[in-house]
């Protein structure tokens, strides 16, 4: 399709150069016999597609996952992890974020549980969930700097509660104190039963409530996590030595 050049500027003006370059790509002789609106339609799906992706792909750099190249649809599931297959198969689709319910990643050292979370937010992106992965040590040197600052710690609690996907990796992997558990309360009360949370730690459910305190606030913060969550042990084999590579001496 021939475009002249004022309507190129024209649609570059407007911020269509996805579908200006989708126009361009089209092959004229096999087009040639093709009806306009055909062309149309064929150049929007080409332009969307485009653009799709590259939202996708900058939703997962502002996600900001340890592991960028994760993926479910590359998940590894030797009978040896001993992994729920139809837990995995709802991670795949998404369907525990449109329900909002959490998601309790437990396990060894070494099973793969950040990996898997990664994925998880890789996929959410995918769905178009804005989502976030952090480390309760990088939460806790936030809080740390916002306690600092008039309404700090608010906004920070505003900006965690907004993420429809959120990953605390490392969860409990320090005993909080009474602050970072206050903290937590308040992020919790908010995203509860209106977007996910993902948990990823070494430490069963059933030890949790001892680590957050075993008080009170421990029993309000368990209240927001435990009742809507899926619980996901990534098992005692070690995913590290599994995949590294042997070495070789002379």
């Amino acid at each position: 399709m021939i475009i002249d050049e004022q309507t190129r500027r024209k649609l570059r003006l407007m911020g269509a150069d996805q579908l200006l370059d989708a126009f361009e790509r089209q092959d004229e002789r096999a087009c040639a016999t093709m009806p306009v609106n055909e062309r149309i339609m064929l150049a929007v799906d080409d332009a969307y597609s485009t653009w799709a992706d590259r939202k996708i792909t900058a939703m997962g750099k502002r996600a900001k996952p340890r592991y960028p190249q994760a993926d479910l649809r590359t998940l590894d599931l030797i009978d040896e992890r001993k992994l729920d297959r139809n837990a995995i198969n709802q991670l795949q689709s998404c369907a525990f974020i449109g329900q909002r319910l959490n998601i309790l990643l437990t396990g060894a050292t070494g099973s793969g549980k950040s990996w898997l979370a990664c994925a998880i937010v890789k996929q959410a992106c995918r769905n178009s969930y804005r989502s976030l992965y952090t480390r309760m040590p990088d939460l806790a040197e936030q809080l740390d700097t916002a306690t600092g600052k008039p309404a700090g710690v608010r906004k920070l609690v505003r900006k965690y509660s907004t993420y429809t996907l959120l990953v605390l990796d490392e969860w409990l992997l320090d005993k909080p104190d009474e602050r970072m558990r206050s903290f937590l309360l308040e992020i919790m009360e908010h995203r509860y039963d209106t977007v996910s949370t993902v948990f990823v730690t070494q430490y069963p459910v059933k030890d949790w409530h001892e680590r957050l305190g075993g008080d009170v606030t421990a029993d309000a913060i368990m209240d927001r996590i435990v009742h809507n969550g899926i619980t996901i042990n990534t098992g005692e084999y070690n995913m590290r030595r599994h995949h590294a590579h042997p070495t070789t001496t002379n």
